[in-house]
């Protein structure tokens, strides 16, 4: 063999394993780094002090984004998706996007309507009636229509923030409703540790401090506060939907419809919302004519959203590594529920009752 030739193979192989080795070094490197950042992350969570509001141009019925003057009208969209109560889905949250949208580029009245684009199966019942006490007074105090679509799913604390506009639509597949107020499951392993000897000890004083303790005998009577303040929660829902919804009433959620879900058709029928059947666009074109956008005037869809920290950001479901987040999800599994304070929840989740 041609020693020449043999010289040529060898540099040919050896630069071929040294952009190997840089490239599996610079891979390792990045995911590493990735690794790292998640497991800091998980430590300290993705929650953050900060209120600080992002601005993000959405298309308008006519599937425009195109940045317009600061003299524009606009039209406010929030998300209302995810459990409530839970991450930014939160009354505080609420309150900072409405304040700065009435200041810098939003002064002078600007926004001339909000978009509620709900999807949530409800949750705190605090954070609930926060954010709908948030949404009626800026109504009131601004006169602006606040319009609510809802793609996906409307139930209790979503209904009971629905509530706060003036009119709701959904998409075909919606499903809408679930009026009622969940506290627990709540567990009692008193029969199972006297079968097996096992004892417990708590220390309480006051009546009841103890209520419902899963390793003591359940006292008849314990739970009436309890139960007191559930039914004064249910009779405060029922009450707020039926003043919002007058094709509904308070006998009939009581009595006929209950805390039961219906499709977006079915709904429409029974009163819950206005229209079915309907997309994006034909909510936004029906608020911005409601909020008195001729239809040759030019204006913007705006979505504000509270800001999250880099690495929340990151493995957002929507980002580049959005599959790593949900493989690692799946590994270690949360609860959906496991930052919401509140014991009493305006929630649809049928499988937990």
């Amino acid at each position: 063999m041609n020693p020449i030739q043999v010289s040529r193979e060898s540099i040919f192989v050896s630069s071929i394993r040294s952009f190997c080795n840089t490239f599996f070094a610079l891979l390792g490197i990045v995911v590493c780094a990735l690794l790292i950042g998640l497991a800091i992350t998980l430590i300290v969570g993705f929650s953050t002090d900060s209120e600080k509001t992002a601005f993000s141009i959405q298309p308008d019925a006519n599937g425009s984004r195109a940045m317009l003057p600061f003299s524009t009208p606009a039209l406010l969209k929030i998300d209302i998706d995810g459990i409530i109560g839970t991450g930014k889905l939160i009354s505080s949250s609420i309150d900072s996007i409405l304040l700065d949208s009435r200041e810098g580029i939003f002064k002078h009245g600007r926004v001339k309507g909000v978009l509620l684009c709900i999807n949530t199966p409800g949750g705190s019942v605090t954070d609930s009636n926060g954010i709908y006490e948030l949404l009626k007074a800026y109504k009131e105090k601004y006169n602006v229509p606040i319009f609510a679509y809802v793609d996906g799913i409307c139930a209790s604390g979503g209904m009971y923030i629905a509530a706060a506009t003036d009119k709701i639509y959904a998409s075909t597949v919606s499903i809408v409703g679930s009026v009622g107020v969940i506290l627990g499951p709540v567990f009692n392993f008193y029969g199972l540790m006297e079968k097996w000897g096992i004892k417990a000890t708590t220390i309480a004083k006051g009546k009841d401090k103890a209520m419902l303790n899963p390793f003591a005998p359940l006292i008849p009577g314990e739970d009436a506060s309890l139960n007191a303040i559930s039914d004064y929660l249910y009779q405060h829902f029922v009450s707020l939907v039926a003043t919002a919804r007058p094709q509904v009433t308070q006998e009939q959620l009581i009595n006929i419809y209950g805390a039961q879900v219906y499709s977006a058709p079915k709904a429409q029928e029974l009163g819950f919302i206005d229209v079915a059947g309907a997309n994006y666009s034909q909510a936004v074109g029906a608020l911005a004519e409601a909020a008195g956008i001729k239809a040759d005037e030019k204006y913007q869809v705006i979505e504000c959203r509270v800001q999250r920290p880099f690495l929340s950001e990151m493995f957002d479901q929507n980002s580049l590594f959005a599959p790593l987040s949900r493989l690692l999800h799946r590994a270690a599994p949360l609860t959906d529920l496991s930052d919401c304070k509140d014991p009493f929840l305006y929630l649809y989740r049928p499988t937990a009752s």
